[in-house]
């Protein structure tokens, strides 16, 4: 919980209570509002209009703070466990909810490989960066692939292909030896307890996950290195990967769902590198007037770095399979659908 501790520590109650709002969704966060006098719903929207881009961890941070308030309030008489699993569900949905649910109600007794998705991705790639390039695999096809890129991300050039490499080629591994690694694991992180809950890891999709969400220069240089070693195997991820041009690919109501959840700097800075049917889907599914600002945004916008949209089109990227994950969005993609 003290990481939690540190990502609120300088957030006003204000603040964190925004942050839930919006987590819950148009229909919950009315119904809460709705029990609000006038003058605390005026400070909690104002600070959700001014609400940047949060980021997965002040989330995680903000419902492990919700969950502790409540947990503490012993006078309900219930099983706080239970109390709290069924108001987040309620608010959020099983499968919106995903494993934040758990990890939320688990991370205070988490070992081993659970434990991990609890610390941050520095901790983790320095936990792990003196392991075999086998076991590094093994942890971050276990991780969720944002996290596991992050910590990718981390870990010395020279390594990463390697790992991307044993990932995609993984093709599960015997619960006997998850088990071991997990406790090698729990004796050098010393946390709580916990329980693994699949030994299905690893596979290129796996891999192709990962590599979506690291900078664009790192994951040309990977997917190079792996092609050194398998050239079909490169191939074979690289179809697998989502990327922004494959945004025609979704509907123009999925478009349309986007477009309410990017900002718009980044939407004008990701578009200065998209070709004119990228732009001219988004375009159309805007109104006349957004559509008009947009393209004079466009084109009053001096040079930008390469960078700085590739950085634009990966946000907007990882905000689409967010709202793909939450059953908001389709998206389609080269040689598979993503659902």
């Amino acid at each position: 919980m003290a990481e939690a501790g540190k990502t609120t520590r300088n957030m006003s109650g204000v603040d964190r209570a925004a942050i839930f709002l919006l987590a819950l969704g148009e229909k919950e966060a009315a119904e809460v509002l709705r029990h609000l006098g006038a003058k605390d719903v005026q400070k909690v929207g104002a600070a959700m209009a001014r609400l940047g881009n949060v980021s997965r961890t002040q989330l995680e941070a903000v419902m492990e703070d919700f969950s502790k308030v409540v947990e503490e309030q012993t006078s309900l008489g219930l099983n706080n466990e239970d109390y709290i699993r069924s108001v987040l569900v309620n608010a959020l949905g099983q499968d919106k909810a995903g494993n934040l649910i758990d990890r939320i109600l688990a991370g205070s007794n988490s070992k081993g490989l659970e434990s991990l998705k609890w610390m941050d991705p520095r901790a983790i790639a320095e936990l792990v960066r003196r392991e075999h390039p086998q076991i590094i695999a093994i942890v971050l096809a276990y991780l969720e692939s944002d996290l596991a890129a992050e910590v990718l991300g981390l870990l010395p050039e020279n390594m990463r292909a390697d790992v991307v490499l044993r990932i995609a080629t993984m093709d599960g591994i015997p619960p006997t030896a998850l088990n071991q690694l997990d406790e090698i694991l729990e004796k050098q992180s010393a946390q709580g307890s916990g329980t693994l809950k699949s030994s299905n890891l690893g596979g290129v999709k796996v891999a192709a996950d990962i590599l979506n969400l690291i900078d664009s220069a790192s994951e040309e240089k990977i997917l190079r290195d792996v092609g050194k070693h398998d050239e079909m195997l490169s191939s074979r991820i690289q179809e697998l990967m989502f990327v922004f041009d494959n945004l025609l690919d979704v509907d123009d109501r999925g478009i349309q769902t986007l477009l309410r959840e990017v900002p718009t700097e980044s939407l004008v800075i990701a578009l200065k590198g998209a070709d004119s049917a990228i732009r001219e889907k988004f375009f159309r599914n805007m109104s006349e007037r957004a559509a008009e600002i947009l393209r004079d945004d466009l084109e009053v916008r001096g040079p930008v770095k390469l960078s700085e949209v590739e950085a634009s089109q990966k946000e907007i990227l990882g905000i689409a399979r967010k709202l793909a994950e939450s059953g908001a969005i389709q998206l389609g993609g080269k040689g598979e659908e993503y659902v």
